[in-house]
């Protein structure tokens, strides 16, 4: 199963699970994902952080991956994920992207790839993502983890976004200067 070849590769990070849905052979995911990896620490192999990370990354995949929605830093952090996983995901796979700097939502086909690409400067993608489907807490009463993963995915194959489809180049090209905003202690 792809997510586990991720997990043992050490492309999880900040895992907060990864788990069986009841659908034989597909596993749900919350956590980070890493885009590019830290270099090699010290002798003993210790890598560093890593440079590169999908925030907030909610996936779901069995023998690839159906589902990915996750949170990028900045626009340009696009090629840099379909580089590492696009062939690892399904043809028919589900992409949705909340990114910082993106100037406003669109709808871009890169590598083959449709992905809905939606500006956040802060939030959490699993919260959004279960917003802008129209999910709330009664959908998921009941659902294990990997479960509520399966049943975002589901409303998610049925969602059409009303947002414009445009040239990569040109959200590129529009990226803003904003930046991650961060909650918590000082």
């Amino acid at each position: 199963m792809i997510l586990q070849k991720y997990q043992e590769a050490g492309l999880l990070f900040n895992t907060n699970f990864l788990e069986k849905t009841s659908t034989d052979g597909v596993y749900g995911y919350r956590g980070e994902l890493i885009l590019i990896e830290g270099e090699k620490g010290d002798a003993q192999g210790h890598t560093k952080p890593p440079v590169e990370v999908m925030h907030g990354a909610v996936m779901l995949g069995g023998e690839q991956l159906l589902m990915v929605v996750g949170s990028l830093n900045k626009v340009s952090s696009l090629p840099v994920f379909l580089k590492k996983y696009r062939a690892d995901l399904a043809p028919t796979a589900k992409v949705v992207m909340y990114v910082v700097n993106a100037k406003s939502a669109a709808q871009v086909l890169l590598e083959g790839v449709s992905c809905v690409l939606i500006p956040l400067v802060q939030g959490v993608p699993w919260n959004e993502i279960t917003e802008t489907l129209g999910l709330d807490k009664s959908d998921f009463k009941g659902q294990t983890p990997g479960n509520k993963v399966m049943t975002t995915y589901n409303q998610l194959k049925n969602y059409t976004p009303k947002f414009p489809v445009v040239p990569f180049e040109e959200v590129l090209a529009a990226a803003t200067q904003a930046v991650r905003e961060n909650w918590g202690a000082i």
